[in-house]
Protein backbone atom coordinates (compact mmCIF):
# COMPACT_ATOMS: atom_id res chain seq x y z
CA UNK A 1 0.00 0.00 0.00
CA UNK A 2 2.50 2.47 1.01
CA UNK A 3 4.41 1.45 -2.34
CA UNK A 4 0.86 2.39 -4.17
CA UNK A 5 1.28 5.52 -2.30
CA UNK A 6 3.84 6.55 -3.46
CA UNK A 7 3.78 6.37 -6.95
CA UNK A 8 0.11 8.24 -6.36
CA UNK A 9 2.06 10.74 -4.74
CA UNK A 10 4.37 11.35 -7.83
CA UNK A 11 1.83 11.23 -10.35
CA UNK A 12 -0.15 14.15 -8.33
CA UNK A 13 3.27 16.13 -8.42
CA UNK A 14 3.92 15.63 -11.85
CA UNK A 15 0.35 16.41 -12.63
CA UNK A 16 0.67 19.42 -10.71
CA UNK A 17 4.00 20.64 -12.19
CA UNK A 18 2.98 20.58 -15.74
CA UNK A 19 -0.28 22.77 -15.48
CA UNK A 20 1.87 25.18 -13.48
CA UNK A 21 4.88 25.17 -15.82
CA UNK A 22 1.82 25.60 -18.59
CA UNK A 23 0.51 28.40 -16.96
CA UNK A 24 3.81 30.12 -15.99
CA UNK A 25 3.47 33.99 -16.85
CA UNK A 26 5.59 34.59 -20.42
CA UNK A 27 8.46 36.39 -20.47
CA UNK A 28 8.71 37.69 -23.57
CA UNK A 29 8.94 35.62 -27.01
CA UNK A 30 11.13 33.22 -25.03
CA UNK A 31 8.56 31.84 -23.10
CA UNK A 32 8.36 31.69 -18.97
CA UNK A 33 11.68 33.60 -17.28
CA UNK A 34 13.92 30.69 -15.29
CA UNK A 35 12.46 31.51 -11.68
CA UNK A 36 9.27 31.10 -12.97
CA UNK A 37 9.87 28.03 -14.21
CA UNK A 38 11.98 27.13 -10.90
CA UNK A 39 8.69 28.28 -8.66
CA UNK A 40 6.29 26.21 -10.74
CA UNK A 41 8.87 23.17 -9.90
CA UNK A 42 9.17 23.87 -6.91
CA UNK A 43 5.20 24.54 -6.31
CA UNK A 44 4.52 21.03 -7.83
CA UNK A 45 6.65 18.85 -4.92
CA UNK A 46 7.98 17.33 -7.88
CA UNK A 47 11.95 18.08 -6.74
CA UNK A 48 11.06 16.43 -3.13
CA UNK A 49 10.15 13.13 -5.13
CA UNK A 50 13.25 12.87 -6.54
CA UNK A 51 14.79 11.33 -3.60
CA UNK A 52 13.36 8.41 -4.51
CA UNK A 53 12.39 8.68 -8.27
CA UNK A 54 16.04 9.73 -9.31
CA UNK A 55 17.69 7.03 -8.34
CA UNK A 56 17.13 2.93 -9.15
CA UNK A 57 13.23 3.58 -9.39
CA UNK A 58 10.51 1.00 -8.65
CA UNK A 59 9.55 1.53 -12.26
CA UNK A 60 12.05 3.33 -14.65
CA UNK A 61 9.27 4.29 -16.56
CA UNK A 62 8.10 6.32 -14.56
CA UNK A 63 11.57 8.21 -14.33
CA UNK A 64 11.40 8.48 -18.17
CA UNK A 65 7.61 9.85 -18.19
CA UNK A 66 8.02 12.92 -15.38
CA UNK A 67 10.99 14.08 -17.56
CA UNK A 68 9.24 13.60 -21.16
CA UNK A 69 6.22 15.37 -19.71
CA UNK A 70 8.31 18.34 -17.97
CA UNK A 71 9.97 18.79 -21.42
CA UNK A 72 7.11 18.85 -23.09
CA UNK A 73 5.77 21.57 -20.99
CA UNK A 74 8.90 23.26 -21.20
CA UNK A 75 11.75 22.68 -22.56
CA UNK A 76 13.96 25.23 -20.43
CA UNK A 77 12.21 23.78 -17.58
CA UNK A 78 13.31 19.81 -18.16
CA UNK A 79 16.94 20.52 -18.21
CA UNK A 80 16.49 22.21 -15.02
CA UNK A 81 14.28 19.21 -14.25
CA UNK A 82 16.90 16.79 -15.91
CA UNK A 83 19.73 18.74 -13.51
CA UNK A 84 18.50 18.12 -10.16
CA UNK A 85 17.73 14.74 -11.10
CA UNK A 86 21.50 14.11 -11.92
CA UNK A 87 22.28 15.86 -9.22
CA UNK A 88 20.25 13.70 -6.40
CA UNK A 89 21.38 10.10 -8.32
CA UNK A 90 24.75 11.88 -7.31
CA UNK A 91 24.07 12.69 -3.81
CA UNK A 92 22.56 8.96 -3.25
CA UNK A 93 25.02 7.38 -5.14
CA UNK A 94 27.99 8.38 -3.08
CA UNK A 95 25.97 9.14 0.52
CA UNK A 96 25.44 13.06 -0.12
CA UNK A 97 23.30 14.92 2.35
CA UNK A 98 20.06 14.41 1.32
CA UNK A 99 17.96 16.58 3.81
CA UNK A 100 18.01 19.56 1.05
CA UNK A 101 16.63 17.04 -1.53
CA UNK A 102 13.63 15.71 1.17
CA UNK A 103 12.84 19.87 1.55
CA UNK A 104 12.42 20.83 -2.15
CA UNK A 105 15.52 22.78 -2.62
CA UNK A 106 16.75 22.80 -6.55
CA UNK A 107 19.98 21.12 -7.14
CA UNK A 108 21.94 20.71 -10.46
CA UNK A 109 25.44 19.73 -11.75
CA UNK A 110 27.65 21.93 -13.36
CA UNK A 111 30.55 19.99 -15.27
CA UNK A 112 31.68 21.96 -18.38
CA UNK A 113 35.10 23.91 -18.06
CA UNK A 114 36.10 26.44 -20.38
CA UNK A 115 39.88 28.23 -20.73
CA UNK A 116 40.55 28.42 -17.05
CA UNK A 117 39.41 24.80 -16.00
CA UNK A 118 37.93 24.67 -11.81
CA UNK A 119 40.61 22.99 -10.06
CA UNK A 120 41.75 22.07 -6.76
CA UNK A 121 45.16 24.00 -5.75
CA UNK A 122 46.60 23.55 -1.90
CA UNK A 123 43.15 23.58 -0.81
CA UNK A 124 41.57 26.31 -2.10
CA UNK A 125 39.27 26.05 -5.75
CA UNK A 126 40.88 27.59 -8.74
CA UNK A 127 38.95 28.75 -12.01
CA UNK A 128 35.39 28.60 -13.17
CA UNK A 129 32.51 26.59 -14.78
CA UNK A 130 30.65 27.35 -18.21
CA UNK A 131 27.32 26.21 -18.94
CA UNK A 132 25.68 26.35 -15.31
CA UNK A 133 22.14 25.93 -16.35
CA UNK A 134 19.97 27.25 -13.64
CA UNK A 135 22.58 29.87 -12.50
CA UNK A 136 19.81 31.94 -11.47
CA UNK A 137 17.66 29.11 -9.60
CA UNK A 138 19.59 26.45 -7.88
CA UNK A 139 20.15 26.05 -4.49
CA UNK A 140 22.13 23.40 -4.53
CA UNK A 141 24.88 22.76 -6.58
CA UNK A 142 27.17 20.16 -7.43
CA UNK A 143 30.12 20.98 -9.52
CA UNK A 144 33.59 18.93 -11.37
CA UNK A 145 37.17 20.16 -10.07
CA UNK A 146 40.22 18.24 -11.49
CA UNK A 147 42.84 17.84 -9.21
CA UNK A 148 46.25 15.73 -8.53
CA UNK A 149 44.10 12.86 -7.31
CA UNK A 150 41.46 12.69 -10.22
CA UNK A 151 38.30 14.61 -11.06
CA UNK A 152 36.56 15.66 -8.15
CA UNK A 153 33.00 16.21 -7.12
CA UNK A 154 32.20 19.13 -4.59
CA UNK A 155 28.68 20.28 -3.01
CA UNK A 156 27.77 24.02 -2.52
CA UNK A 157 25.03 26.10 -1.48
CA UNK A 158 23.91 28.89 -3.26
CA UNK A 159 24.63 31.11 -0.59
CA UNK A 160 28.77 30.13 -0.76
CA UNK A 161 28.42 31.47 -4.35
CA UNK A 162 27.19 35.07 -3.96
CA UNK A 163 28.03 37.49 -6.66
CA UNK A 164 30.14 34.69 -8.11
CA UNK A 165 27.44 33.79 -10.63
CA UNK A 166 26.70 35.13 -14.23
CA UNK A 167 23.51 34.05 -15.73
CA UNK A 168 23.13 36.99 -17.85
CA UNK A 169 26.56 36.09 -19.76
CA UNK A 170 23.85 33.33 -21.48
CA UNK A 171 23.08 35.10 -24.47
CA UNK A 172 21.97 32.22 -27.15
CA UNK A 173 18.80 31.79 -29.19
CA UNK A 174 17.24 29.01 -27.55
CA UNK A 175 17.20 27.56 -24.20
CA UNK A 176 17.48 31.38 -22.73
CA UNK A 177 15.36 30.67 -19.60
CA UNK A 178 18.44 28.23 -18.54
CA UNK A 179 20.72 30.60 -17.70
CA UNK A 180 23.24 28.57 -18.40
CA UNK A 181 26.01 31.33 -17.72
CA UNK A 182 29.63 30.94 -15.99
CA UNK A 183 30.53 30.66 -12.05
CA UNK A 184 33.42 31.83 -10.61
CA UNK A 185 35.00 29.55 -8.22
CA UNK A 186 38.34 30.95 -7.44
CA UNK A 187 39.35 31.35 -4.12
CA UNK A 188 36.58 29.20 -2.56
CA UNK A 189 37.93 27.04 0.33
CA UNK A 190 37.85 22.61 -0.71
CA UNK A 191 37.02 23.14 3.61
CA UNK A 192 33.77 24.99 3.30
CA UNK A 193 32.42 22.31 0.11
CA UNK A 194 31.07 18.47 0.62
CA UNK A 195 32.96 16.45 -1.61
CA UNK A 196 30.94 13.30 -3.22
CA UNK A 197 33.06 10.13 -3.38
CA UNK A 198 36.72 9.36 -4.41
CA UNK A 199 38.41 11.05 -7.24
CA UNK A 200 37.00 10.21 -10.44
CA UNK A 201 33.47 8.41 -9.16
CA UNK A 202 31.95 10.66 -11.30
CA UNK A 203 33.31 9.19 -14.65
CA UNK A 204 31.97 5.59 -13.25
CA UNK A 205 29.46 3.71 -15.70
CA UNK A 206 26.95 3.30 -16.45
CA UNK A 207 26.34 6.19 -14.02
CA UNK A 208 28.31 8.77 -16.46
CA UNK A 209 27.12 8.38 -20.10
CA UNK A 210 24.51 5.98 -18.96
CA UNK A 211 22.40 9.27 -17.42
CA UNK A 212 22.30 10.70 -21.38
CA UNK A 213 19.14 8.66 -21.91
CA UNK A 214 17.97 11.15 -19.54
CA UNK A 215 17.94 14.92 -21.02
CA UNK A 216 16.83 12.98 -24.53
CA UNK A 217 13.60 12.25 -22.69
CA UNK A 218 13.68 15.43 -22.10
CA UNK A 219 13.59 16.11 -25.85
CA UNK A 220 11.60 13.80 -26.62
CA UNK A 221 8.91 15.94 -24.81
CA UNK A 222 9.40 18.39 -26.44
CA UNK A 223 9.01 16.45 -30.26
CA UNK A 224 5.69 15.31 -28.96
CA UNK A 225 4.89 18.79 -28.25
CA UNK A 226 6.12 19.77 -31.95
CA UNK A 227 3.78 16.90 -33.19
CA UNK A 228 1.00 17.99 -31.33
CA UNK A 229 0.97 21.54 -32.31
CA UNK A 230 1.23 20.62 -36.04
CA UNK A 231 -1.43 18.00 -36.26
CA UNK A 232 -3.79 20.64 -34.46
CA UNK A 233 -2.54 23.26 -37.10
CA UNK A 234 -3.36 21.18 -40.05
CA UNK A 235 -6.70 20.38 -38.87
CA UNK A 236 -7.34 23.86 -38.33
CA UNK A 237 -6.31 25.11 -41.69
CA UNK A 238 -7.87 22.00 -42.92
CA UNK A 239 -4.80 20.66 -44.41
CA UNK A 240 -5.19 17.04 -42.07
CA UNK A 241 -5.71 15.20 -45.71
CA UNK A 242 -3.82 16.59 -48.18
CA UNK A 243 -1.47 13.93 -49.40
CA UNK A 244 2.23 15.59 -48.59
CA UNK A 245 0.87 17.20 -45.00
CA UNK A 246 -0.07 13.98 -44.00
CA UNK A 247 2.73 12.27 -44.46
CA UNK A 248 5.20 14.99 -42.75
CA UNK A 249 2.90 14.16 -39.82
CA UNK A 250 3.42 10.49 -40.49
CA UNK A 251 7.20 10.93 -40.26
CA UNK A 252 6.93 13.19 -37.28
CA UNK A 253 4.75 10.74 -35.16
CA UNK A 254 6.97 7.84 -36.15
CA UNK A 255 10.23 10.06 -34.91
CA UNK A 256 8.27 10.38 -31.53
CA UNK A 257 7.82 6.60 -31.23
CA UNK A 258 11.29 5.37 -32.49
CA UNK A 259 13.03 7.94 -29.76
CA UNK A 260 10.22 6.59 -26.95
CA UNK A 261 11.69 3.01 -28.14
CA UNK A 262 15.05 3.73 -28.27
CA UNK A 263 14.84 5.98 -24.50
CA UNK A 264 12.52 2.91 -22.96
CA UNK A 265 15.02 0.23 -23.83
CA UNK A 266 17.74 2.81 -22.60
CA UNK A 267 15.83 3.46 -19.25
CA UNK A 268 15.41 -0.67 -18.38
CA UNK A 269 18.42 -1.46 -18.65
CA UNK A 270 20.45 1.68 -16.94
CA UNK A 271 18.35 2.06 -13.98
CA UNK A 272 18.42 -1.18 -11.88
CA UNK A 273 21.20 -1.87 -9.43
CA UNK A 274 22.70 -4.92 -11.38
CA UNK A 275 23.30 -2.51 -14.41
CA UNK A 276 26.89 -3.17 -15.73
CA UNK A 277 29.27 -0.50 -17.08
CA UNK A 278 28.57 -1.80 -20.73
CA UNK A 279 24.78 -1.24 -20.10
CA UNK A 280 25.77 2.43 -21.23
CA UNK A 281 26.17 1.88 -24.35
CA UNK A 282 22.48 1.83 -24.71
CA UNK A 283 21.94 5.26 -23.23
CA UNK A 284 24.54 6.99 -26.09
CA UNK A 285 22.93 5.39 -28.19
CA UNK A 286 19.48 6.47 -27.90
CA UNK A 287 20.55 9.74 -26.69
CA UNK A 288 22.02 10.09 -30.50
CA UNK A 289 19.00 8.13 -32.17
CA UNK A 290 16.81 10.44 -30.31
CA UNK A 291 18.83 13.56 -31.61
CA UNK A 292 18.40 12.28 -35.18
CA UNK A 293 14.48 11.66 -34.66
CA UNK A 294 14.74 15.35 -33.56
CA UNK A 295 16.31 16.98 -36.70
CA UNK A 296 14.21 14.77 -38.75
CA UNK A 297 10.83 16.15 -37.15
CA UNK A 298 11.72 19.82 -37.07
CA UNK A 299 12.56 19.55 -41.16
CA UNK A 300 8.99 17.75 -41.22
CA UNK A 301 7.42 20.03 -39.09
CA UNK A 302 8.60 23.49 -40.88
CA UNK A 303 7.69 21.99 -44.13
CA UNK A 304 4.11 21.26 -42.72
CA UNK A 305 4.03 24.96 -41.30
CA UNK A 306 5.76 27.08 -43.36
CA UNK A 307 7.22 30.43 -43.08
CA UNK A 308 4.82 31.45 -40.62
CA UNK A 309 5.80 29.17 -37.79
CA UNK A 310 8.90 31.30 -37.76
CA UNK A 311 6.73 34.01 -35.99
CA UNK A 312 8.47 34.91 -32.70
CA UNK A 313 4.83 34.75 -31.56
CA UNK A 314 4.23 30.95 -33.24
CA UNK A 315 4.32 28.68 -30.49
CA UNK A 316 6.80 26.30 -32.82
CA UNK A 317 9.16 29.15 -32.88
CA UNK A 318 10.54 29.23 -28.88
CA UNK A 319 10.56 25.27 -29.03
CA UNK A 320 12.20 24.96 -32.42
CA UNK A 321 15.01 27.23 -31.00
CA UNK A 322 15.44 25.41 -27.95
CA UNK A 323 15.32 21.63 -29.04
CA UNK A 324 17.94 22.75 -31.90
CA UNK A 325 20.20 24.16 -29.57
CA UNK A 326 19.68 21.38 -26.66
CA UNK A 327 20.27 18.05 -29.09
CA UNK A 328 24.10 19.70 -29.92
CA UNK A 329 24.78 19.24 -26.02
CA UNK A 330 26.89 17.83 -25.57
CA UNK A 331 29.25 16.85 -28.09
CA UNK A 332 27.18 13.97 -29.79
CA UNK A 333 29.87 13.25 -33.21
CA UNK A 334 32.70 12.81 -30.16
CA UNK A 335 30.12 10.92 -28.30
CA UNK A 336 29.04 8.70 -31.34
CA UNK A 337 32.56 8.15 -32.70
CA UNK A 338 33.97 6.87 -29.14
CA UNK A 339 30.66 4.53 -28.99
CA UNK A 340 31.69 3.00 -32.59
CA UNK A 341 35.33 2.41 -31.31
CA UNK A 342 33.89 0.64 -27.89
CA UNK A 343 31.73 -1.47 -29.86
CA UNK A 344 33.92 -2.79 -32.86
CA UNK A 345 36.71 -3.45 -29.64
CA UNK A 346 34.65 -5.65 -27.65
CA UNK A 347 33.02 -8.69 -28.06
CA UNK A 348 29.85 -8.93 -25.97
CA UNK A 349 28.55 -5.06 -27.37
CA UNK A 350 29.63 -6.03 -31.09
CA UNK A 351 27.59 -9.68 -30.10
CA UNK A 352 25.06 -7.43 -29.10
CA UNK A 353 24.71 -4.50 -31.53
CA UNK A 354 25.87 -5.58 -34.74
CA UNK A 355 24.97 -9.45 -34.32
Amino acid sequence: MTHLSNLNADAASLDLACRLLDDAPWDGVDGPSGPSLAAALRASGLLAQCATLAHHPSDPLHLMDALRRVGQSNLSAGRIFEGHVNAVKLLRLYEGPMNAVRQGKLHGIWGADGPDPARLEGGILRGQKLFASGADVLDRMIVTVRSVDGLRLLLLSRDQLSERLFPDEWQVSGMKATASGRCNLDGVALADTIPLGPPDAYMTEPHFHGGVWRYAAVQLGAMQALTALTADQLVARNQQAAPLQAMRLHRMILSCETARLWLTQAAGRVEHPDARPADAEAAILARLRTAEEAVSLLTQMDQALGAASYATAHPADRIRRDLSLYIRQAGPDTLALASVTRILSDPGLRDRWIG
